[in-house]
Protein backbone atom coordinates (compact mmCIF):
# COMPACT_ATOMS: atom_id res chain seq x y z
CA UNK A 1 0.00 0.00 0.00
CA UNK A 2 1.42 3.42 -1.08
CA UNK A 3 0.17 6.83 -2.00
CA UNK A 4 -0.35 7.73 -5.13
CA UNK A 5 2.62 9.23 -7.07
CA UNK A 6 2.49 12.82 -7.96
CA UNK A 7 0.79 12.59 -11.86
CA UNK A 8 -2.02 10.61 -10.52
CA UNK A 9 -2.49 13.47 -7.53
CA UNK A 10 -2.48 15.79 -10.32
CA UNK A 11 -5.06 13.77 -11.86
CA UNK A 12 -7.10 14.16 -8.79
CA UNK A 13 -6.77 17.54 -8.23
CA UNK A 14 -7.98 18.49 -11.74
CA UNK A 15 -11.42 16.37 -10.87
CA UNK A 16 -11.37 18.12 -8.22
CA UNK A 17 -11.87 21.46 -9.71
CA UNK A 18 -14.44 20.44 -12.39
CA UNK A 19 -16.55 18.67 -9.61
CA UNK A 20 -16.53 21.76 -7.18
CA UNK A 21 -17.78 24.06 -10.55
CA UNK A 22 -20.53 21.47 -11.42
CA UNK A 23 -21.36 22.09 -7.57
CA UNK A 24 -19.59 19.78 -5.28
CA UNK A 25 -18.43 20.54 -1.86
CA UNK A 26 -15.95 18.72 0.11
CA UNK A 27 -12.49 19.83 2.04
CA UNK A 28 -9.36 20.44 -0.30
CA UNK A 29 -7.04 17.49 1.91
CA UNK A 30 -7.78 13.98 0.96
CA UNK A 31 -5.32 10.80 0.96
CA UNK A 32 -5.33 8.94 -2.27
CA UNK A 33 -3.36 5.10 -1.56
CA UNK A 34 -2.50 2.83 -4.59
CA UNK A 35 -3.95 -1.27 -3.23
CA UNK A 36 -3.74 -4.94 -4.74
CA UNK A 37 -6.54 -6.58 -5.08
CA UNK A 38 -4.98 -8.45 -1.42
CA UNK A 39 -5.30 -5.54 0.38
CA UNK A 40 -8.41 -4.67 -0.50
CA UNK A 41 -9.55 -8.10 0.53
CA UNK A 42 -7.63 -7.66 4.05
CA UNK A 43 -9.63 -4.10 4.55
CA UNK A 44 -12.73 -5.22 3.55
CA UNK A 45 -13.44 -6.85 7.14
CA UNK A 46 -12.61 -3.61 8.83
CA UNK A 47 -14.62 -2.00 6.79
CA UNK A 48 -11.45 -0.69 4.77
CA UNK A 49 -10.13 0.99 7.80
CA UNK A 50 -6.98 -0.31 8.57
CA UNK A 51 -6.84 1.26 12.01
CA UNK A 52 -9.85 -0.26 13.08
CA UNK A 53 -9.14 -2.32 16.17
CA UNK A 54 -8.25 -6.00 16.24
CA UNK A 55 -10.97 -8.39 16.57
CA UNK A 56 -11.11 -12.22 16.00
CA UNK A 57 -14.03 -11.88 13.60
CA UNK A 58 -12.13 -10.32 11.23
CA UNK A 59 -9.72 -12.62 10.59
CA UNK A 60 -12.15 -14.68 9.81
CA UNK A 61 -13.92 -12.79 7.08
CA UNK A 62 -10.51 -12.08 5.97
CA UNK A 63 -10.20 -16.22 5.53
CA UNK A 64 -13.27 -16.48 4.14
CA UNK A 65 -12.55 -13.36 1.62
CA UNK A 66 -9.27 -15.36 0.70
CA UNK A 67 -11.49 -18.43 0.00
CA UNK A 68 -14.23 -16.32 -2.74
CA UNK A 69 -11.30 -14.71 -3.97
CA UNK A 70 -9.95 -17.73 -5.09
CA UNK A 71 -13.15 -18.82 -6.69
CA UNK A 72 -14.17 -15.62 -7.97
CA UNK A 73 -11.23 -13.44 -8.96
CA UNK A 74 -12.68 -9.82 -9.34
CA UNK A 75 -10.99 -6.64 -9.93
CA UNK A 76 -12.42 -4.47 -6.89
CA UNK A 77 -11.83 -0.40 -8.24
CA UNK A 78 -11.89 1.79 -5.08
CA UNK A 79 -13.14 2.50 -2.15
CA UNK A 80 -13.37 5.30 0.03
CA UNK A 81 -13.46 6.15 4.40
CA UNK A 82 -15.38 8.93 5.63
CA UNK A 83 -12.98 10.98 7.98
CA UNK A 84 -11.22 13.98 7.78
CA UNK A 85 -9.21 14.28 5.65
CA UNK A 86 -11.12 11.64 2.80
CA UNK A 87 -9.03 8.56 2.23
CA UNK A 88 -9.68 6.38 -1.06
CA UNK A 89 -7.99 3.44 -2.23
CA UNK A 90 -7.78 2.33 -5.83
CA UNK A 91 -6.73 -0.84 -7.42
CA UNK A 92 -2.78 -1.11 -8.87
CA UNK A 93 -4.41 -2.14 -11.88
CA UNK A 94 -6.68 0.59 -12.91
CA UNK A 95 -5.78 2.42 -15.92
CA UNK A 96 -5.52 6.46 -15.83
CA UNK A 97 -8.91 7.09 -17.91
CA UNK A 98 -10.70 4.69 -15.45
CA UNK A 99 -9.01 6.07 -12.58
CA UNK A 100 -10.62 9.43 -13.82
CA UNK A 101 -13.93 8.25 -14.00
CA UNK A 102 -13.54 6.42 -10.50
CA UNK A 103 -11.95 9.97 -8.57
CA UNK A 104 -15.36 11.60 -9.79
CA UNK A 105 -17.12 9.00 -8.06
CA UNK A 106 -15.22 9.20 -4.98
CA UNK A 107 -15.68 12.91 -4.64
CA UNK A 108 -19.05 12.35 -4.91
CA UNK A 109 -19.30 10.17 -1.84
CA UNK A 110 -17.17 12.32 0.00
CA UNK A 111 -19.64 15.28 -0.62
CA UNK A 112 -22.14 13.33 0.32
CA UNK A 113 -20.27 12.25 3.64
CA UNK A 114 -19.85 15.69 4.27
CA UNK A 115 -23.20 16.85 3.56
CA UNK A 116 -25.45 14.71 3.92
CA UNK A 117 -27.51 15.08 7.49
CA UNK A 118 -27.16 11.66 8.07
CA UNK A 119 -23.73 12.07 8.77
CA UNK A 120 -23.88 15.12 10.71
CA UNK A 121 -21.86 13.36 14.07
CA UNK A 122 -19.08 12.62 11.75
CA UNK A 123 -18.17 16.17 9.79
CA UNK A 124 -15.68 16.42 12.09
CA UNK A 125 -14.05 13.66 13.29
CA UNK A 126 -10.63 11.62 11.66
CA UNK A 127 -12.20 8.81 12.15
CA UNK A 128 -8.93 6.89 11.02
CA UNK A 129 -6.81 8.53 13.63
CA UNK A 130 -9.45 8.14 16.54
CA UNK A 131 -9.65 4.14 15.50
CA UNK A 132 -5.97 4.34 15.53
CA UNK A 133 -6.11 5.55 19.13
CA UNK A 134 -8.93 2.74 20.08
CA UNK A 135 -6.66 0.08 18.93
CA UNK A 136 -3.73 0.78 21.36
CA UNK A 137 -6.30 1.26 24.07
CA UNK A 138 -7.80 -2.68 23.44
CA UNK A 139 -4.38 -3.50 23.16
CA UNK A 140 -3.05 -1.83 26.16
CA UNK A 141 -5.75 -3.97 27.73
CA UNK A 142 -5.28 -6.99 26.30
CA UNK A 143 -2.13 -6.84 27.69
CA UNK A 144 -2.96 -6.66 31.27
CA UNK A 145 -6.75 -8.58 30.75
CA UNK A 146 -6.08 -11.08 28.33
CA UNK A 147 -9.14 -13.07 26.97
CA UNK A 148 -11.36 -10.90 28.93
CA UNK A 149 -11.35 -7.96 26.14
CA UNK A 150 -12.69 -10.07 23.76
CA UNK A 151 -15.54 -11.26 25.73
CA UNK A 152 -16.54 -7.57 26.53
CA UNK A 153 -16.17 -6.89 23.16
CA UNK A 154 -17.98 -10.00 22.19
CA UNK A 155 -21.27 -9.02 24.09
CA UNK A 156 -21.18 -5.54 23.47
CA UNK A 157 -21.40 -6.17 20.19
CA UNK A 158 -24.17 -8.80 20.04
CA UNK A 159 -26.45 -5.27 20.81
CA UNK A 160 -24.80 -2.78 18.83
CA UNK A 161 -26.89 -2.86 16.01
CA UNK A 162 -29.38 -1.38 18.57
CA UNK A 163 -27.59 1.96 19.52
CA UNK A 164 -30.18 4.38 19.17
CA UNK A 165 -29.11 5.92 16.12
CA UNK A 166 -32.05 8.23 15.43
CA UNK A 167 -32.25 9.23 19.04
CA UNK A 168 -28.83 9.91 18.99
CA UNK A 169 -29.06 12.45 16.13
CA UNK A 170 -32.58 13.56 17.69
CA UNK A 171 -30.39 14.69 20.81
CA UNK A 172 -27.92 16.17 19.37
CA UNK A 173 -30.15 18.58 17.23
CA UNK A 174 -32.09 19.19 20.13
CA UNK A 175 -30.08 22.25 21.42
CA UNK A 176 -30.90 25.77 20.82
CA UNK A 177 -27.78 26.46 18.73
CA UNK A 178 -28.27 23.93 15.97
CA UNK A 179 -32.54 23.70 16.43
CA UNK A 180 -33.86 27.66 16.76
CA UNK A 181 -37.10 26.54 17.04
CA UNK A 182 -36.70 24.19 20.22
CA UNK A 183 -37.72 27.00 22.92
CA UNK A 184 -40.28 28.22 20.79
CA UNK A 185 -42.14 24.68 20.36
CA UNK A 186 -41.53 24.49 24.05
CA UNK A 187 -43.05 27.87 24.87
CA UNK A 188 -45.77 27.17 23.06
CA UNK A 189 -46.26 23.69 23.29
CA UNK A 190 -45.25 22.60 27.13
CA UNK A 191 -44.71 26.01 28.61
CA UNK A 192 -47.91 28.18 28.12
CA UNK A 193 -50.11 24.99 28.16
CA UNK A 194 -48.66 22.40 30.60
CA UNK A 195 -46.61 24.54 33.46
CA UNK A 196 -48.40 28.35 33.28
CA UNK A 197 -51.93 26.83 31.87
CA UNK A 198 -52.59 30.00 30.35
CA UNK A 199 -55.91 29.92 28.33
CA UNK A 200 -56.33 29.41 25.16
CA UNK A 201 -57.27 32.72 23.51
CA UNK A 202 -53.93 34.36 25.22
CA UNK A 203 -51.76 31.25 23.22
CA UNK A 204 -53.12 32.85 19.95
CA UNK A 205 -52.27 36.30 20.90
CA UNK A 206 -49.10 35.01 21.50
CA UNK A 207 -48.58 33.16 18.52
CA UNK A 208 -49.98 36.83 16.45
CA UNK A 209 -47.45 38.43 18.09
CA UNK A 210 -44.06 36.08 17.40
CA UNK A 211 -45.63 35.72 13.57
CA UNK A 212 -45.98 39.53 13.60
CA UNK A 213 -42.15 40.09 14.68
CA UNK A 214 -41.08 37.41 12.08
CA UNK A 215 -43.31 39.58 9.49
CA UNK A 216 -41.41 42.93 10.75
CA UNK A 217 -37.67 41.41 11.85
CA UNK A 218 -37.07 37.78 10.43
CA UNK A 219 -33.33 37.91 11.80
CA UNK A 220 -34.24 39.52 14.96
CA UNK A 221 -37.90 37.92 15.75
CA UNK A 222 -36.99 35.32 18.18
CA UNK A 223 -34.87 37.67 20.44
CA UNK A 224 -37.11 40.29 20.61
CA UNK A 225 -39.83 37.75 20.97
CA UNK A 226 -37.93 36.19 24.44
CA UNK A 227 -36.69 39.08 25.62
CA UNK A 228 -40.34 39.98 26.32
CA UNK A 229 -41.41 36.49 27.40
CA UNK A 230 -38.23 36.68 30.05
CA UNK A 231 -39.47 39.46 31.52
CA UNK A 232 -43.02 38.28 31.83
CA UNK A 233 -42.01 34.87 32.73
CA UNK A 234 -38.69 34.96 34.86
CA UNK A 235 -38.97 31.47 35.52
CA UNK A 236 -39.14 29.96 31.61
CA UNK A 237 -35.11 30.18 31.01
CA UNK A 238 -34.63 27.59 33.86
CA UNK A 239 -37.66 25.48 33.05
CA UNK A 240 -36.40 25.49 29.40
CA UNK A 241 -33.45 24.19 29.89
CA UNK A 242 -34.33 21.62 32.56
CA UNK A 243 -36.72 19.92 29.80
CA UNK A 244 -33.69 20.14 27.41
CA UNK A 245 -31.04 18.56 29.87
CA UNK A 246 -33.95 15.91 30.53
CA UNK A 247 -34.88 15.30 27.01
CA UNK A 248 -31.21 14.56 26.03
CA UNK A 249 -31.13 11.96 29.15
CA UNK A 250 -33.79 10.27 27.85
CA UNK A 251 -31.80 8.86 24.69
CA UNK A 252 -30.23 6.30 26.18
CA UNK A 253 -30.14 3.25 24.27
CA UNK A 254 -29.52 -0.69 25.82
CA UNK A 255 -25.42 -0.39 25.67
CA UNK A 256 -25.46 3.21 27.12
CA UNK A 257 -28.05 2.28 30.15
CA UNK A 258 -25.70 -0.88 30.63
CA UNK A 259 -22.55 1.24 30.71
CA UNK A 260 -24.04 3.93 32.54
CA UNK A 261 -25.92 2.05 35.29
CA UNK A 262 -24.49 -1.59 35.33
CA UNK A 263 -23.64 -2.18 39.13
CA UNK A 264 -20.86 -4.67 38.11
CA UNK A 265 -19.46 -1.97 35.55
CA UNK A 266 -19.32 -0.10 39.05
CA UNK A 267 -16.56 -2.13 41.03
CA UNK A 268 -13.45 -0.28 39.98
CA UNK A 269 -11.52 -3.62 39.54
CA UNK A 270 -14.21 -3.62 36.11
CA UNK A 271 -14.30 -0.41 35.13
CA UNK A 272 -11.52 -1.15 32.29
CA UNK A 273 -14.66 -2.81 30.57
CA UNK A 274 -16.50 0.49 29.90
CA UNK A 275 -13.54 1.89 28.12
CA UNK A 276 -14.32 -1.18 25.50
CA UNK A 277 -17.98 -0.56 25.27
CA UNK A 278 -17.45 3.26 24.63
CA UNK A 279 -15.33 1.51 21.88
CA UNK A 280 -17.85 -0.58 20.26
CA UNK A 281 -20.45 1.79 20.67
CA UNK A 282 -18.60 4.75 19.08
CA UNK A 283 -17.69 2.79 16.36
CA UNK A 284 -21.37 1.70 15.36
CA UNK A 285 -22.72 4.80 15.55
CA UNK A 286 -20.13 6.09 13.13
CA UNK A 287 -20.93 3.31 10.44
CA UNK A 288 -24.66 3.83 11.40
CA UNK A 289 -25.62 6.50 8.21
CA UNK A 290 -23.40 4.27 6.07
CA UNK A 291 -25.56 1.23 6.19
CA UNK A 292 -28.86 3.74 6.56
CA UNK A 293 -27.61 5.41 3.11
CA UNK A 294 -26.33 2.84 0.90
CA UNK A 295 -28.97 3.46 -2.25
CA UNK A 296 -28.60 7.21 -2.10
CA UNK A 297 -25.30 7.57 -1.36
CA UNK A 298 -24.25 4.94 -4.70
CA UNK A 299 -26.98 6.49 -6.93
CA UNK A 300 -25.50 10.05 -5.96
CA UNK A 301 -21.71 8.71 -6.72
CA UNK A 302 -22.66 7.00 -9.54
CA UNK A 303 -25.29 10.32 -10.85
CA UNK A 304 -22.09 12.59 -10.96
CA UNK A 305 -19.48 9.90 -12.28
CA UNK A 306 -21.33 9.33 -15.23
CA UNK A 307 -22.25 12.74 -15.49
CA UNK A 308 -18.71 14.66 -15.19
CA UNK A 309 -16.45 11.94 -16.85
CA UNK A 310 -18.59 12.32 -20.05
CA UNK A 311 -18.17 15.66 -20.16
CA UNK A 312 -14.48 15.54 -19.80
CA UNK A 313 -12.53 15.80 -23.15
CA UNK A 314 -9.69 13.17 -21.24
CA UNK A 315 -12.76 10.83 -21.85
CA UNK A 316 -11.54 10.45 -25.76
CA UNK A 317 -10.44 7.17 -26.91
CA UNK A 318 -12.08 5.43 -23.82
CA UNK A 319 -16.14 5.98 -24.78
CA UNK A 320 -16.23 2.41 -25.42
CA UNK A 321 -14.39 1.27 -22.24
CA UNK A 322 -16.47 3.26 -20.55
CA UNK A 323 -19.59 2.49 -21.47
CA UNK A 324 -19.05 -1.11 -21.07
CA UNK A 325 -17.77 -0.51 -17.41
CA UNK A 326 -20.44 2.03 -16.19
CA UNK A 327 -23.26 -0.55 -18.22
CA UNK A 328 -21.62 -3.38 -15.65
CA UNK A 329 -22.34 -1.25 -12.41
CA UNK A 330 -25.29 0.40 -13.00
CA UNK A 331 -27.40 -2.33 -15.14
CA UNK A 332 -30.77 -2.95 -13.52
CA UNK A 333 -30.74 -6.54 -12.45
CA UNK A 334 -34.14 -8.47 -13.06
CA UNK A 335 -33.66 -10.84 -10.14
CA UNK A 336 -31.97 -9.18 -6.98
CA UNK A 337 -31.06 -5.61 -5.98
CA UNK A 338 -28.36 -2.99 -7.95
CA UNK A 339 -28.17 -0.13 -4.82
CA UNK A 340 -25.95 2.00 -7.77
CA UNK A 341 -28.97 1.18 -10.41
CA UNK A 342 -31.76 1.93 -8.36
CA UNK A 343 -30.10 4.90 -6.42
CA UNK A 344 -29.18 6.76 -10.32
CA UNK A 345 -32.06 6.15 -11.64
CA UNK A 346 -34.37 7.38 -8.58
CA UNK A 347 -32.02 10.27 -8.29
CA UNK A 348 -32.74 11.14 -11.90
CA UNK A 349 -36.64 10.50 -11.58
CA UNK A 350 -36.34 13.25 -8.99
CA UNK A 351 -34.12 15.38 -11.62
CA UNK A 352 -36.44 15.00 -13.89
CA UNK A 353 -39.75 15.73 -11.82
CA UNK A 354 -38.42 19.06 -10.77
CA UNK A 355 -37.82 20.18 -13.70
CA UNK A 356 -40.95 20.16 -15.04
CA UNK A 357 -42.43 21.23 -11.97
CA UNK A 358 -44.35 18.01 -11.13
CA UNK A 359 -42.79 18.37 -7.49
CA UNK A 360 -45.55 20.69 -6.31
CA UNK A 361 -49.36 20.23 -5.53
CA UNK A 362 -50.67 21.65 -8.90
CA UNK A 363 -49.38 18.57 -10.46
CA UNK A 364 -50.36 16.30 -7.48
CA UNK A 365 -53.99 17.18 -7.47
CA UNK A 366 -54.87 16.50 -11.57
CA UNK A 367 -57.01 14.09 -11.98
CA UNK A 368 -56.20 13.45 -16.58
CA UNK A 369 -53.70 11.12 -17.38
CA UNK A 370 -53.05 13.69 -20.33
CA UNK A 371 -52.82 16.72 -18.38
CA UNK A 372 -50.13 15.10 -16.06
CA UNK A 373 -48.59 13.33 -19.39
CA UNK A 374 -48.35 17.46 -20.93
CA UNK A 375 -47.47 18.99 -17.44
CA UNK A 376 -44.08 20.33 -17.88
CA UNK A 377 -43.54 24.31 -16.67
CA UNK A 378 -39.69 24.03 -17.44
CA UNK A 379 -38.22 25.15 -13.91
CA UNK A 380 -35.43 23.98 -14.66
CA UNK A 381 -34.89 22.72 -10.71
CA UNK A 382 -33.87 19.96 -11.09
CA UNK A 383 -29.62 20.35 -9.93
CA UNK A 384 -31.19 22.39 -7.08
CA UNK A 385 -33.83 19.67 -6.26
CA UNK A 386 -31.39 16.83 -5.95
CA UNK A 387 -28.78 18.79 -4.05
CA UNK A 388 -31.23 19.43 -1.47
CA UNK A 389 -32.34 15.28 -1.74
CA UNK A 390 -28.40 14.61 -0.95
CA UNK A 391 -28.81 16.83 1.79
CA UNK A 392 -31.55 16.15 3.52
CA UNK A 393 -32.43 12.64 2.35
CA UNK A 394 -31.67 8.45 3.36
CA UNK A 395 -32.77 5.30 1.70
CA UNK A 396 -35.63 4.89 3.16
CA UNK A 397 -37.19 8.70 2.69
CA UNK A 398 -35.76 8.26 -0.93
CA UNK A 399 -37.75 5.41 -2.00
CA UNK A 400 -40.70 6.30 -0.11
CA UNK A 401 -41.03 9.12 -1.24
CA UNK A 402 -40.85 8.63 -4.95
CA UNK A 403 -40.90 5.32 -6.03
CA UNK A 404 -43.91 5.72 -7.68
CA UNK A 405 -46.03 3.85 -10.48
CA UNK A 406 -44.86 6.38 -12.96
CA UNK A 407 -40.69 5.26 -11.81
CA UNK A 408 -42.01 1.88 -11.87
CA UNK A 409 -43.48 1.59 -15.52
CA UNK A 410 -40.56 4.20 -16.73
CA UNK A 411 -37.95 1.31 -15.76
CA UNK A 412 -40.46 -1.54 -16.05
CA UNK A 413 -39.31 -2.98 -12.61
CA UNK A 414 -41.04 -5.78 -10.64
CA UNK A 415 -41.26 -8.34 -7.96
CA UNK A 416 -39.75 -11.36 -8.23
CA UNK A 417 -41.17 -14.66 -6.96
CA UNK A 418 -40.07 -18.10 -7.28
CA UNK A 419 -41.58 -21.46 -7.36
CA UNK A 420 -40.24 -24.92 -6.86
CA UNK A 421 -40.72 -26.96 -10.54
CA UNK A 422 -41.19 -30.52 -8.80
CA UNK A 423 -41.11 -32.28 -11.86
CA UNK A 424 -37.83 -30.68 -12.61
CA UNK A 425 -36.48 -30.22 -9.67
CA UNK A 426 -35.45 -26.98 -10.21
CA UNK A 427 -36.45 -23.03 -8.81
CA UNK A 428 -38.56 -21.40 -11.41
CA UNK A 429 -38.82 -17.37 -11.57
CA UNK A 430 -41.70 -15.31 -12.56
CA UNK A 431 -43.36 -12.02 -12.24
CA UNK A 432 -44.99 -11.37 -9.44
CA UNK A 433 -46.31 -7.90 -9.28
CA UNK A 434 -45.54 -4.69 -11.18
CA UNK A 435 -47.07 -2.23 -8.63
CA UNK A 436 -45.43 0.79 -7.26
CA UNK A 437 -46.79 -0.51 -3.56
CA UNK A 438 -45.26 -3.91 -3.94
CA UNK A 439 -41.46 -3.09 -5.75
CA UNK A 440 -41.92 -0.02 -2.73
CA UNK A 441 -42.02 -2.76 -0.19
CA UNK A 442 -39.68 -5.06 -1.55
CA UNK A 443 -37.05 -1.63 -1.66
CA UNK A 444 -37.93 -0.94 2.01
CA UNK A 445 -38.17 -4.58 2.91
CA UNK A 446 -34.56 -5.17 1.78
CA UNK A 447 -32.92 -2.26 4.42
CA UNK A 448 -31.67 -2.17 7.32
CA UNK A 449 -33.62 -2.05 9.96
CA UNK A 450 -32.59 -3.33 13.31
CA UNK A 451 -35.08 -4.10 16.33
CA UNK A 452 -36.12 -1.44 18.86
CA UNK A 453 -35.41 -2.56 22.38
CA UNK A 454 -35.72 -0.21 25.42
CA UNK A 455 -34.76 -0.58 29.11
CA UNK A 456 -38.39 -0.55 31.05
CA UNK A 457 -36.49 1.62 34.37
CA UNK A 458 -39.49 0.99 36.43
CA UNK A 459 -39.03 -2.82 36.10
CA UNK A 460 -35.24 -2.45 36.45
CA UNK A 461 -32.90 -2.83 39.80
CA UNK A 462 -29.29 -3.59 40.43
CA UNK A 463 -30.58 -7.28 40.78
CA UNK A 464 -32.50 -7.29 37.19
CA UNK A 465 -32.39 -5.55 33.92
CA UNK A 466 -35.68 -5.64 32.38
CA UNK A 467 -35.71 -4.81 28.69
CA UNK A 468 -38.40 -4.38 26.28
CA UNK A 469 -38.49 -5.13 22.32
CA UNK A 470 -41.14 -3.13 20.63
CA UNK A 471 -42.68 -5.22 17.91
CA UNK A 472 -42.67 -4.24 14.26
CA UNK A 473 -43.89 -6.74 12.96
CA UNK A 474 -41.13 -8.73 13.07
CA UNK A 475 -39.74 -11.29 15.75
CA UNK A 476 -36.15 -11.58 17.28
CA UNK A 477 -34.24 -14.51 15.85
CA UNK A 478 -35.34 -16.77 18.66
CA UNK A 479 -31.82 -19.06 18.54
CA UNK A 480 -29.98 -15.38 18.87
CA UNK A 481 -31.49 -14.25 21.91
CA UNK A 482 -30.11 -16.97 24.91
CA UNK A 483 -26.34 -15.94 23.53
CA UNK A 484 -27.18 -12.35 23.81
CA UNK A 485 -28.69 -12.61 27.04
CA UNK A 486 -25.53 -14.40 28.43
CA UNK A 487 -23.17 -11.84 27.17
CA UNK A 488 -26.21 -9.14 29.07
CA UNK A 489 -26.08 -10.76 32.00
CA UNK A 490 -22.21 -10.98 32.54
CA UNK A 491 -22.64 -6.94 31.79
CA UNK A 492 -25.08 -6.47 34.03
CA UNK A 493 -23.90 -8.64 36.73
CA UNK A 494 -27.58 -10.02 37.62
CA UNK A 495 -30.26 -11.34 36.24
CA UNK A 496 -31.52 -9.56 32.44
CA UNK A 497 -35.31 -10.33 31.38
CA UNK A 498 -36.35 -9.29 27.98
CA UNK A 499 -40.10 -9.08 26.89
CA UNK A 500 -41.18 -9.58 23.30
CA UNK A 501 -43.41 -11.07 20.47
CA UNK A 502 -43.58 -14.06 19.21
CA UNK A 503 -45.59 -14.91 16.07
CA UNK A 504 -47.14 -18.28 16.29
CA UNK A 505 -48.43 -20.78 13.38
CA UNK A 506 -51.78 -22.41 13.85
CA UNK A 507 -51.58 -25.06 11.32
CA UNK A 508 -54.75 -25.45 9.10
CA UNK A 509 -57.33 -28.33 9.67
CA UNK A 510 -57.24 -29.29 6.08
CA UNK A 511 -54.91 -28.40 2.66
CA UNK A 512 -57.75 -25.81 1.54
CA UNK A 513 -56.85 -23.32 4.53
CA UNK A 514 -54.49 -20.19 5.05
CA UNK A 515 -52.51 -20.91 8.40
CA UNK A 516 -53.19 -18.41 10.77
CA UNK A 517 -51.02 -16.40 12.64
CA UNK A 518 -51.06 -15.27 16.31
CA UNK A 519 -48.98 -12.66 18.41
CA UNK A 520 -48.24 -14.24 21.56
CA UNK A 521 -46.06 -12.17 24.29
CA UNK A 522 -43.06 -13.86 25.96
CA UNK A 523 -40.60 -13.62 28.92
CA UNK A 524 -37.33 -14.32 28.48
CA UNK A 525 -35.42 -14.83 31.47
CA UNK A 526 -31.23 -15.17 31.94
CA UNK A 527 -30.33 -16.02 35.86
CA UNK A 528 -26.91 -17.84 36.46
CA UNK A 529 -26.40 -18.90 32.93
CA UNK A 530 -29.71 -20.91 32.46
CA UNK A 531 -32.30 -19.04 30.07
CA UNK A 532 -35.78 -19.36 30.69
CA UNK A 533 -38.92 -18.86 28.53
CA UNK A 534 -42.61 -18.05 29.71
CA UNK A 535 -46.16 -16.87 28.37
CA UNK A 536 -47.23 -12.99 29.04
Amino acid sequence: MELIDQRTKKIMEECKVRARDAGLSFDNETLEYIVTNKDMVDLSPKVMIPTLYDYWVHDVEVLKGHGKYKLYPNNPYETVINSRPAISFYNDNNPDWMNIMIFYHVLAHIDFFQNNKMFENTWNDDFVGKALADKRLIANLRSEHGRWVDYVIEFSRSIDNIVGYFDYISALNYNTKLDPTAAITFYFDVFLQEIVKVPGHEIFKEIERYNNLRDSNKEQAESLFFSEVKSKYPEFQAKFEKHSNKREKEFVDVLQFIHDNSPFLRKESNSWMKLVMNVVRNTSLYFQPQIRTKIINEGWASYWHDKLFRSDPRIAGHEIGYAKLNAGVTALRRVGLNPYAIGLRLIEHVENLANKGQISRDFQVLDSFQAKENFDRKTGKGQETIFELRKHFSDFTLINSYVSQDFVDEHNLFVVGQHLDQSRNVIQYYVKSRKAADYKKMLIDSLYHPPRISVNKAKTSDENLYMVHHFEGKQLIQQFVPDTLLGLEFLWGGQVQLETTDIVVQKPQNQNEKPKYELRKVLYTIKDKKVTKQNL
